[in-house]
């Protein structure tokens, strides 16, 4: 299997992948969640909405966290919509949110062509309670297709997920736990191409590579863009050492 990551704005991206060239759009772009005000949107980095204060890591943050509801829907839209076009006939789309974004997500999803076809829940233990009232221990995954669902296929997907995100060999903040990527990826035919326009530290794209389909990333920072670059190059040496097998 082989990957490409392009370095850069995913809007700017997007807009010179040829027509119908993916198979499946996974990504998890940043939320923009919490900006009530205009102070919050840009005074508040990413680390401080998502990460506890006692956090044992210190990870870098990153871009694209300062729109508010409005405008986080007619940016995610447009890109959805080039996704939509650069996407085969019976492709799936899956897009993580959290409760805030959950409706201004499916109504981006469904506004650039998707049919919109379910939410799968993410079910994370290892999460921060709530003192007062409930735990907010999961977030969502919004899904919809190009046309219609490919039924020939002989798949069947959990209809939700029970994971925490990694701690050992953490690298991301919002670090997405690659056993439930595998998972997802799935939904991508094999040998197909998935396309991941907000690469961060290149979950999807390691999750792609084990399970036989192409990647094609898109990552603005400089920083994460450099980890999944080294995260995918180690997974393809690790492929390449697995089929020529130890040294005797």
């Amino acid at each position: 299997m082989s990957y490409t990551l392009h370095r850069g704005d995913a809007l700017t991206v997007l807009k010179s992948l040829p027509d119908e060239s993916v198979q499946a759009v996974i990504t998890d772009p940043p939320y923009n969640s919490g900006g009530r005000t205009s102070s919050d949107r840009t005074g508040r980095t990413a680390r401080a909405k998502y990460v506890t204060s006692n956090s044992a890591h210190d990870l870098a943050n990153f871009p694209g966290e300062n729109r508010d509801q409005r405008s986080y829907r007619s940016w995610l839209t447009e890109l959805l919509t080039e996704a939509y076009r650069a996407s085969t006939e019976h492709a799936v789309a899956m897009v993580f949110t959290d409760w805030r974004q959950e409706p201004t997500t499916s109504d981006a999803l469904q506004m650039a062509g998707w049919t919109w076809s379910g939410t799968i829940p993410w079910i994370k233990p290892s999460s921060r309670p709530r003192k007062g009232g409930p735990k907010q221990d999961s977030e969502s995954i919004i899904w919809g297709v190009k046309g219609s669902l490919d039924n020939t296929r002989d798949l069947y997907l959990p209809g939700h997920y029970i994971a925490s995100q990694p701690r050992k060999g953490r690298v991301h903040i919002t670090q997405k736990p690659v056993e439930v990527m595998q998972q997802l990826v799935q939904v991508c035919p094999e040998g197909g191409t998935v396309l991941d326009p907000f690469t961060g530290s290149g979950s999807t794209g390691v999750a792609a590579l084990r399970e036989g389909r192409r990647f094609v990333g898109v990552e603005l920072s400089a920083h994460y863009a450099d980890v999944a670059e080294e995260r995918l190059r180690a997974e393809l040496t690790k492929d390449d050492f697995e089929l020529a097998g130890p040294e005797a």
